[in-house]
């Protein structure tokens, strides 16, 4: 497998434990920093695709930034981009508002674009790097 594919399934592996809702004692915020996870593996996965190191970061807006020197991103790609707060911010006890249940499942939409998006991504015949 390669690398980039490997990143690929992290994310999806992220994905899946998001969509694990039905147990009382979990969080909103803890599924949307899953969600977070696998929306930042796989464009970290399409960067590495694109041979191009990611830089250590969970702030997406970035990583679409460095992607969009590779491809165009559509718009419903670009709104991953709110999904950074769930990297930390709401990992822990604090002060902001809960997650409510449809901000919720519009975060594991933006994800299942963005899955989706990459994977697409992976099955195209050749690179066009586009550099600006």
């Amino acid at each position: 497998m390669d690398r980039h594919e490997s990143w690929l399934d992290r994310a999806k592996s992220s994905y899946e434990l998001s969509k694990m809702t039905g147990n009382e004692l979990v969080y909103y915020e803890d599924l949307c920093y899953q969600v977070q996870q696998a929306i930042e593996k796989s464009l970290k996965g399409l960067l590495i695709y694109y041979e191009f190191e990611p830089e250590f970061t969970h702030n997406i807006e970035i990583l679409l930034s460095n992607l969009e020197k590779f491809t165009d991103i559509p718009d419903k790609i670009k709104k991953a981009s709110r999904i950074t707060v769930y990297a930390v911010q709401t990992r822990y006890p604090g002060e902001y508002e809960e997650i409510t249940k449809e901000e919720y499942e519009e975060s594991i939409k933006i994800a299942k674009d963005c899955l989706d998006w990459v994977e697409n991504k992976f099955k195209e015949k050749s690179i066009n790097i586009n550099y600006t």
